[in-house]
């Protein structure tokens, strides 16, 4: 082999062990009020990607962080939330909450963002949904609170990994539950803004 097909070889080799490494490095995270967000989560057997996280606060006080997580990443709340497939909402707690606030907020929410008839026709499903969280209890700060979504199972709500409840049936109720943080009329525009990439 002559001089200059060992060097072309050799830097072949080079190119193909750093693609290598790069394709076997885990996935990066994002780091928001010191938590870090996988680029990268799996539900109903859906490979999803980080759309975007945002820090709820309310008077200076920190609740969450919140992390959108979607098949394929979008910019557009419509596109968001007319889009179906697998879903994740994951809400890491900066402090002690309880359930009666957090479903009064989901509830108040959902009512900000559907009319009347839309709001009746979720209301066994947000009963469920209220007590399930009721069951839980306070979430506390450090939890994982994770509003999973798959076409064959529905809304799971699982807490640091575990799920809770049963599964919640329907694409509209959880597209309403999105709708709280993703509407016209948002819990925060700010939560918003992040969950969107902006």
């Amino acid at each position: 082999m002559t001089s200059r097909l060992r060097s072309r070889a050799a830097a072949l080799l080079v190119m193909l062990c750093a693609t290598t490494a790069a394709g076997a490095m885990p996935a990066r995270a994002v780091e928001m009020e010191g938590i870090r967000f996988d680029d990268a989560a799996r539900v109903g057997g859906k490979e999803l990607q980080l759309n975007g996280a945002a820090l709820r606060a309310r008077f200076l006080t920190k609740g969450y962080v919140a992390a959108l997580y979607l098949q394929e990443k979008a910019r557009n709340a419509t596109v968001v939330l007319g889009t179906p497939g697998a879903k994740r909402l994951q809400l890491r707690m900066l402090r002690e909450a309880e359930p009666p606030a957090f479903a009064r907020a989901i509830r108040q929410g959902i009512r900000d963002n559907h009319s009347e008839a839309q709001v009746q026709g979720l209301a066994a499903r947000l009963v469920q949904f209220e007590r399930t969280l009721g069951e839980v209890g306070n979430a506390h700060k450090g939890d994982v609170i994770n509003l999973d979504f798959a076409p064959q199972t529905g809304t799971v709500i699982a807490i640091n990994g575990t799920p809770r409840g049963r599964p919640i049936p329907g694409e509209d109720f959880y597209q309403a539950v999105l709708r709280v943080f993703l509407g016209d009329h948002p819990v925060d525009p700010d939560v918003k803004r992040g969950l969107l990439g902006g």
